[in-house]
């Protein structure tokens, strides 16, 4: 029985032949021995001379003792052919070269056959090792036997040959490691009389899984984000995954592990998480600027670790001067916003999250022209992962919400209604508000590779809305929307995205307040808010390019650079069942435009965008030079 028995845990192994009860081993000659010639007094003579008259050339080379490895095979590996001048040094050097091929044992002759005083035959005698019939697999659990024989199926039918099962070797592990079993090795290779190659693997399991580093947060909350386990194979790909969800949970300023082998078992390995902390409570004192609340400021407190369990806590105050680049049917009004929110990341222990909410909203409408808004609510969204590789959550929200729509402008509406000579009574249906209870399940798939910078992947979701009003049921309703975006890495650092949006009513009456709208930041840029229209439906496309400023991202001092991205845009869009405003203002309900903009990402808010669009389309009685846009977050 031939044993070998790797020694590295690198892919390219060190060979060790030891003595098999079954049969002679076969040992690697360290030197390799000359090959018989049987010569003459005259052939030595002539073999001597320089003189190219009185040389001896090879008329034809004869192969013997090979059946499966092919004789113009060995030929090439000898490099030597007929009508070469025979010479000893060069059949020796063929010989060893033809040894070298790994399919023979150390049994490798040549033999020159005499022809005439200036040909000889060279006859060349191997004796090749013995074939492999099939294989065997021991101490795989992860792949399949059938996975890992499909990588060495070469071999079969294939004298034994040393440097091929090196190469199987390799192959077998660079076929763990590409599913991330990467401490995953081929420990021995034995044969059996019948030529059957059997391959014993260690796969590397997880013996004990510790953590240190952490002060304030408990060591519970770190493990429940740890959903690699003792006892299981080791696979990087899912460590890394742990330490994503760690680092996500913004607790931490640095995650890392580290694996140390075991000196009880070769196969069981130590897994230290090792984390650093960082300060999770800020107080925060802030401006900007927004199409939707214009110039703007606040003040804002968040706990991302509270109490040490992973908890979050959060106040927002905003204030601001109201919409800017606002058209004739917004109201000039200062606005303020609040909210306070607690999120808990493992509801009850379960891998569900939950996330509840009160916010109180008021500001000028953009929904319902010249009216003031005012929104005053509570809700709650429970997520649960509904695949193992969590791309994929379902959600239900459950809400409450007093909507309060009022008159911001009366002397004006009455004009405009008389304008149109529309009855001033429809004015009190474009003021319809109301208590609603609000139940909305929906799906997100989720495959981004950067939740703040994505280059690749795809972000879906589809929701449905039920709104109930308590107050008012003629105004219950439900509607769907549903969204695509799918990211295309360009280059090095630049992404392309298209995306789909579309959603409408598909029962009752749904206050003008709650409707659709088109026009404005996260839908068609170029236009005002609202300025294409609303309605009861919609659909809409969006294509978007993003790329580095140019040359300011090799300033590699600066890192800050990196996140700056200038953005070139085309966007289009569709309402139906348009609202009375749209008649009042002579809104298109349909838009196309194109624009360029600048994205500064910002970790933990996402990008901020200014966007200059200019429109392709009619645009009623809007401007045709195209608006700016100011916005923050994500464009969906």
């Amino acid at each position: 029985m031939l044993i070998i028995q790797s020694y590295t845990p690198a892919c390219a192994a060190l060979w060790n032949f030891k003595k098999s009860p079954h049969k002679t081993p076969v040992s690697e000659p360290t030197v390799f021995k000359e090959p018989e010639l049987l010569k003459t007094e005259e052939e030595i003579k002539k073999e001597s001379n320089k003189d190219i008259k009185n040389a001896v050339y090879i008329q034809d080379i004869k192969f013997d003792g090979n059946k499966l490895i092919k004789s113009s095979d060995m030929a090439k590996m000898m490099n030597i052919q007929a009508g070469d001048i025979y010479s000893r040094d060069m059949v020796q050097q063929g010989l060893k070269q033809l040894y070298q091929m790994g399919y023979f044992t150390e049994k490798i002759k040549a033999i020159p056959i005499k022809v005439d005083d200036n040909n000889i035959i060279l006859k060349v005698t191997v004796e090749e090792n013995l074939p492999i019939t099939g294989f065997t697999i021991e101490g795989n659990e992860v792949l399949s036997a059938g996975d890992i024989t499909a990588a060495i199926s070469s071999l079969k039918g294939q004298p034994q040959n040393m440097i091929m099962i090196n190469q199987a070797i390799t192959n077998i592990e660079e076929l763990y490691a590409s599913k991330g079993y990467i401490l995953a090795r081929v420990t021995s290779v034995y044969d059996d009389p019948d030529g059957i190659l059997n391959f014993e693997i260690e796969e590397g399991h997880i013996n004990s899984i510790a953590i240190e580093g952490n002060k304030k947060t408990k060591d519970f909350v770190i493990e429940r984000n740890i959903l690699s386990k003792p006892g299981e194979v080791y696979n990087e790909n899912q460590i890394k995954a742990d330490l994503t969800r760690l680092y996500g949970t913004q607790a931490f300023k640095d995650v890392t592990r580290s694996i140390q082998k075991t000196n009880s078992d070769s196969d069981l390995y130590d897994v230290t998480i090792n984390v650093e902390e960082q300060r999770t409570g800020t107080l925060s004192l802030g401006g900007g600027v927004d199409t939707v609340t214009g110039l703007f400021a606040t003040l804002g407190f968040a706990e991302n670790n509270f109490r040490g369990l992973g908890q979050r806590v959060s106040l927002n105050v905003m204030t601001g001067t109201g919409i800017m680049l606002n058209d004739q049917s917004m109201l000039n009004r200062a606005n303020i916003q609040s909210e306070l929110s607690f999120y808990e990341p493992r509801l009850k222990g379960t891998d569900n999250s939950f996330l509840s909410k009160i916010f109180y909203r008021d500001y000028a409408s953009y929904q319902v022209p010249l009216a003031i808004e005012r929104r005053l609510g509570i809700e709650g969204t429970i997520s649960k992962p509904l695949n193992p590789e969590k791309t994929l959550r379902g959600q239900i929200t459950l809400g409450l919400e007093n909507i309060d729509v009022r008159e911001g402008d009366s002397t004006q509406i009455k004009k405009l209604f008389n304008q149109h000579n529309i009855p001033i009574a429809e004015r009190a249906k474009q003021l319809e508000g109301g208590l609603f209870i609000g139940i909305a399940p929906s799906l997100v798939y989720d495959t981004r590779d950067n939740a703040i910078n994505p280059r690749n992947g795809a972000l879906a979701s589809i929701r449905f809305d039920q709104n109930i009003g308590l107050d008012e049921i003629s105004n219950t309703h439900g509607k769907i929307t549903a969204s695509i975006k799918k990211y295309f890495p360009v280059m090095k650092k630049s992404s392309f995205s298209i995306m789909g949006r579309a959603g409408g009513r598909l029962y009752g009456d749904m206050p003008e307040v709650m409707a659709y709208r088109l026009g404005g930041p996260y839908t068609i840029r170029g236009f005002r808010m609202s300025e294409v229209g609303t309605g009861d439906g919609f659909m809409m496309a969006s294509a978007e390019l993003l790329t580095p400023l140019l040359f300011l991202d090799r300033i590699e001092k600066i890192k800050f650079m990196d996140n700056i991205r200038l953005a070139f845009f085309a966007d289009a869009g569709k309402l139906f069942n348009s609202s009375l405003s749209d008649k009042m203002y002579n809104r298109p309900g349909e838009a196309i435009s194109v624009g360029v903009g600048l994205r500064v990402f910002v970790p933990g808010v996402g990008p901020l965008s200014v966007d200059w669009g200019y429109p392709l389309t009619n645009v009623g009685d809007g401007n045709r030079r195209g608006a700016f846009t100011f916005g923050v977050g994500e464009f969906y």
